[in-house]
């Protein structure tokens, strides 16, 4: 039996059977039917302030749990402001369904009151969009939209639905089959690939762990800890991949790239097999790819055919899920190892030998000072009180690299991150999305001073909403990333990175009704964050650091993931 509805019901009634509980969005004229259902409606709607915004938290929610993330904006500049966030959700392959309002069938192409081409706008930012402009269509289309979106490689699909079809009657029954004739995803990996793949693993005396965010997208993190053990190989996780494996496991050596560990990155360069999982050969972690693990022959598994071979030609493909294809691994490594795992032990206990002596040799160490709050002393103690179950939403950033090399992460999903886009103002709404996801879990925001400023709005939706996000502000006064490449590559001429005015932490709190602080020494650091902790509610924290500070190791663009800058460049001394 159908039952008579609005399409705005419609589509609420297809939310619901698809598991949504919240929608994060921004109301406007041409989605008041949909926002006159949702009155009714137990879905909870998160009213953010501004557009951008909702498909960040969206993001935020979908990071936090592996469930498709949901926002929603009105036609024109409510729909062209969700872009930033699925150029986002796109390049990180995180899935959300954005819901936009479009002006009625009719007036589509007359240049009407907030009308953009949110389809052809879209098209090259989302996994896959659509324009629903017949009522009869739209239920399917829900269903689809959420199928494209969770399955295969995770992403953004936009679903544009004219005014008149949120208004319109049809007869709605429940759709229970989808049948997409174009859309293939392949999940279980070759059969003797993988075997072949466990024999080169077995083979290897220097092999090397490469893990991204597809062990996250797979919910692989069991079976990507199971053959690290198996194999008792050092492995590394991307940006991306931080909480794929325990941060606190003996074999996790840290984060590889342009600000990678010093270890991680001679590791990669030195392999002579590397086990690249669910990654992208991203440039931000090969360096020059010429000269990216020269010596390494490379196993490549990833659920986008599209991935492999694109900047990185692997010597062994395997296109399926990580999760579906580590578990077939795992079986055949077992099977394989009484009769392989001895061949060679003495190379493999030399390589361990030698990643130890890497690290070492240039450890990652958190910096103290007796005067100053150093960026790393920031990180070391946010590290020490979250324990490592924590989320951590961060913006982008100096801050974004240091939490990345300090702060460790035991579990999956609790590390909040813009990798692709490195979108500035993603930390707070990351962070609401996360904490509406987890509302009993601590969740961290730490942003920059500029960052912050760019997302200051939604300091309203933590106080309306009262969430308890803890919000942390490492503020040195500068746009601190570009300044650092000011310094390093244009002789230090700063040309529009200082940020000359900044608000009182402590009566911008107040204007919205929630606690903040200002930290200056470092006697003041511990008991402020406690305090926060403490704190039921938001709490903001601006945490004065030194302003000169830069982030090492750094790989300068266009180096070899092996030519990496230490330290800040030592004076020479003349002689008199």
């Amino acid at each position: 039996m159908s039952n008579l509805m609005s399409g705005a019901r419609i589509l609420l009634e297809c939310l619901t059977r698809e598991g949504v509980d919240v929608i994060f969005g921004y109301p406007g004229g041409v989605t008041l039917p949909l926002y006159d259902a949702i009155y009714d409606n137990p879905i909870r709607h998160v009213l953010v302030r501004h557009e951008e915004n909702a498909a960040f938290a969206a993001a935020g929610y979908a990071r936090a749990t592996g469930k498709v993330g949901v926002c929603c904006a009105t036609s024109g500049p409510g729909a062209t402001n969700l872009t930033t966030g699925l150029v986002d959700a796109m390049l990180d392959s995180i899935p959300i369904v954005a819901l936009t309002g479009q002006v009625s069938s009719k007036l589509i192409g007359t240049d009407a009151f907030q009308e953009a081409d949110t389809f052809g706008i879209t098209r090259p930012c989302t996994k896959h969009n659509f324009l629903v402009k017949d009522i009869k269509d739209l239920a399917l289309i829900v269903h689809e939209a959420f199928h494209i979106a969770s399955t295969g490689r995770p992403g953004p699909v936009l679903v544009d639905i004219t005014k008149d079809v949120l208004m319109g009657m049809a007869h709605y029954a429940p759709v229970n089959e989808i049948h997409l004739p174009g859309y293939k995803v392949v999940t279980e990996g070759h059969a003797g690939q993988i075997r072949r793949a466990a024999q080169m693993m077995w083979e290897a005396e220097r092999p090397y762990v490469y893990a991204g965010g597809g062990i996250l997208a797979a919910s692989a993190s069991p079976e990507l800890q199971d053959l690290v053990e198996t194999l008792d190989c050092p492995a590394v996780c991307t940006l991306m991949g931080l909480g794929g494996l325990p941060g606190s496991h003996p074999n996790f050596i840290s984060m590889p790239g342009m600000h990678g560990s010093y270890a991680a990155n001679m590791g990669m360069y030195e392999c002579d097999l590397l086990i690249a999982l669910g990654v992208r050969f991203d440039d931000r972690v090969t360096g020059r790819l010429a000269s990216f693990a020269p010596h390494a022959r490379v196993i490549h598994v990833d659920i986008d055919p599209a991935e492999i071979g694109k900047n990185r030609v692997p010597d062994l493909p395997i296109v399926g899920d990580a999760k579906r294809v580590l578990s077939k691994l795992n079986r055949v490594l077992k099977e394989l190892e009484p009769e392989m795992a001895g061949k060679n032990s003495a190379g493999r206990k030399a390589w361990w030998g030698q990643m130890r002596a890497w690290q070492a040799e240039h450890p990652l160490e958190p910096v103290f000072a007796a005067d100053e709050i150093k960026p790393q002393h920031l990180m070391y103690e946010i590290n020490k009180l979250s324990g490592g179950k924590a989320i951590v939403s961060v913006d982008v950033g100096q801050h974004q690299m240091w939490a990345a090399q300090f702060i460790r992460f035991d579990e999956p999903r609790t590390w909040i991150c813009s990798g692709g886009l490195g979108s500035m103002g993603f930390g707070l709404p990351g962070a609401i999305g996360a904490q509406m996801a987890h509302p009993d879990k601590t969740v961290f925001c730490i942003c920059g001073d500029g960052g912050f400023q760019m997302a200051l709005p939604e300091l309203a939706t933590l106080a309306n909403q009262g969430l308890p996000v803890k919000v942390v502000i490492m503020n040195n006064g500068y746009l601190g990333m570009v300044r650092q490449w000011q310094d390093l590559f244009y002789n230090n001429r700063l040309s529009a990175v200082q940020i000359e005015c900044f608000p009182n932490i402590e009566l911008l709190a107040a204007a919205y009704g929630i606690k903040g602080r200002i930290v200056q020494s470092p006697a003041e650091l511990v008991p402020a964050l406690r305090a926060a902790l403490d704190e039921p509610g938001p709490y903001l924290l601006d945490v004065r650091v030194t302003q000169f500070e830069n982030v090492y190791p750094m790989v300068p663009a266009g180096g070899a993931i092996n030519e990496m800058v230490l330290a800040p460049p030592q004076p020479v001394a003349v002689p008199k």
